[in-house]
């Protein structure tokens, strides 16, 4: 039987002619990730290992964005822990203010992750470079631990689902929604440590931050991985941004599918997460009247440049409903320039939202964001779980920048093509 691209990537990381779903291998890691959640307690464990230095200090990425710009003492003093760990163990890709952004996006944008790969994170949105080819899965801070002191970690091989897609998506409808729409077709759990492999002719009419967004919230439909085969687009892409050399795999024809599921892109509807979960999604049609608070746009998920385009070509010339917060956080410094260079920020502020520094704050309830009882928010990022932005009474509906822009006009969650 053969092997997906994933179970491919895998073997040939593991130094194996060929891996079986539910293997036990041990793999060669591209990137080890942290953040400044997490990474503080893999250099705890970390320290428990006594080894005098990391495996590579170019192939360790830390990122503090969660709660950056720090908030208060305490995430001041976690970031403080792992300045001084990323100085003292001569970390090359340590990004902090400045130079920062959010790190799903921050790593692909600097070039850290190529086609071929395989990555370790301490953020479970790790998965988004399977936008590039790569296999990348989010870890606990232990494996971290590990991951930077052997380069090398554990993995049980994952079976796969496959996803054959077709067509071409329908104006205002983008990755988010094909996404949302899938992960309410399977169901939270329903790729439970499985591989999701996007696959079709479909592939070449969504774009690069497409996928991305699509990758990021693999996770979400409780999948190991998402991956996408690499075709002109994506090494493109990688030759813009990167030096490394990517590696492409493809499935055998013969590999091995849980599932086959297939997806005609032209008849995906801009789809709405309720809470308080993301697969309890409705079309735009089926949304009824909900009235929200806040409008959140950005995340790893989609805070790149083609969200904020779409985002501001619904509000350009108009002004938010009256009461109604609006936050636009770009996801990396370079972002948040072109948002400047492109008259993006001008629009946004002009129209009364408020333009954020790089940041995942609101996306986890950490700062920059946070609801009140009672209040609900439209968020284009990638989670709507109890609490999950502020006051376990308040709530949280996903969607894509196209719907957020809409609704921040009107006050409620509204169809972008009525605007």
């Amino acid at each position: 039987m053969g092997m997906t691209m994933t179970q491919k990537i895998l073997a040939a990381h593991a130094g194996l002619t060929e891996v079986k779903a539910g293997q036990l291998i041990e793999a060669n890691l591209d990137l080890v990730l942290g953040n400044d959640v997490t990474t503080p307690v893999a250099i705890h464990e970390f320290e428990k290992m006594n080894v005098e230095g990391v495996f590579h200090k170019d192939k360790i990425a830390i990122v503090p964005d969660h709660f950056t710009p720090n908030k208060d003492i305490k995430s001041a003093e976690h970031c403080k822990y792992i300045r001084e760990f990323a100085l003292a163990k001569e970390i090359t890709n340590y990004f902090e203010i400045g130079q920062m952004g959010i790190e799903h996006a921050l790593l692909p944008e600097k070039g850290l992750v190529v086609a071929g790969e395989v990555i370790i994170g301490a953020d479970s949105h790790t998965c988004t470079y399977g936008a590039l080819g790569a296999f990348s899965t989010g870890v606990g801070s232990t494996d971290m631990a590990a991951g930077m002191a052997t380069g090398k970690a554990w993995f049980k091989v994952p079976s796969a689902i496959k996803f054959e897609l077709s067509g071409k998506l329908s104006k205002w409808v983008s990755g988010k929604d094909v996404i949302l729409h899938i992960i309410g077709m399977v169901g939270v759990d329903g790729a439970l440590y499985k591989s999701m492999e996007f696959v079709g002719d479909g592939i070449a009419n969504l774009t690069m931050d497409d996928r991305f967004s699509m990758a990021n919230m693999a996770i979400e439909a409780g999948a190991k991985n998402g991956i996408f085969p690499v075709d002109d687009k994506t090494l493109e892409y990688i030759k813009d941004h990167s030096a490394k050399t990517p590696v492409t795999y493809e499935a055998d024809t013969d590999a091995e599918y849980d599932e086959v599921y297939k997806i005609d892109l032209s008849k995906i509807r801009p789809t709405v997460a309720f809470p308080h979960l993301p697969e309890n999604t409705r079309t735009i049609d089926e949304v009824g009247d909900v009235t929200i608070d806040q409008v959140v746009i950005g995340s790893c998920t989609n805070g790149r440049i083609e969200d904020l385009r779409m985002a501001a070509s619904i509000l350009a010339g108009k002004q938010v409903a009256k009461g109604l917060r609006v936050i636009i956080f770009p996801a990396t410094q370079k972002i948040y320039l072109q948002a400047i260079e492109e008259g993006l920020v001008k629009i946004f502020v002009e129209a009364g939202a408020v333009f954020s520094t790089p940041t995942c704050g609101p996306c986890l309830g950490g700062h920059m964001g946070i609801l009140a009882k009672g209040e609900r928010a439209l968020a284009t990022t990638n989670r709507n779980f109890v609490g999950r932005m502020g006051h376990p009474e308040s709530e949280v509906y996903l969607a894509s920048p196209a719907v957020a822009a809409a609704s921040a006009l009107t006050g409620k969650i509204t169809n972008p093509e009525t605007i």
